[in-house]
């Protein structure tokens, strides 16, 4: 998870998926005019494939969705299959705000290789 810009500053929430009262998960989210860019979703190994990471996406949407945000992108080198099962499809970094475009994010901490997936989000999300 790229945390070289998370600072105190720095207008990213994040959300925490907690088991027994111990965290488990993280996701986190940075809001671009209308575009968020959901940064880095993380669940532990021992804690994967029990429904934590959709879980926290879904939690990630509401709230996305509940501010304004109208579509949602994504920059990964492991988890496209996961995304893609959940509504998210490649998309085209040239055709995002320049704003996203030159955020750490992508102009420095995630390698161009990456794929860059987005989804649109509607009001019942």
């Amino acid at each position: 998870m790229p945390v070289a810009d998370v600072t105190p500053s720095a207008a990213i929430e994040f959300l925490i998926a907690l088991e027994d009262g111990e965290p488990v998960g993280a996701i986190g989210l940075e809001r671009f005019g209308s575009t968020g860019l959901l940064r880095s979703l993380v669940v532990a190994a021992s804690h994967r494939g029990a429904g934590h990471g959709t879980a926290l996406v879904e939690a990630l949407e509401r709230r996305a969705t509940r501010s304004g945000i109208e579509r949602l992108v994504l920059l990964t080198t492991t988890a496209t299959d996961f995304f893609a099962a959940r509504g998210y499809s490649v998309t085209d970094r040239a055709a995002l705000p320049a704003e996203l475009r030159a955020s750490r994010e992508f102009s420095a901490l995630c390698p161009a290789s990456a794929s860059c997936l987005a989804r649109r989000l509607h009001a019942g999300d």
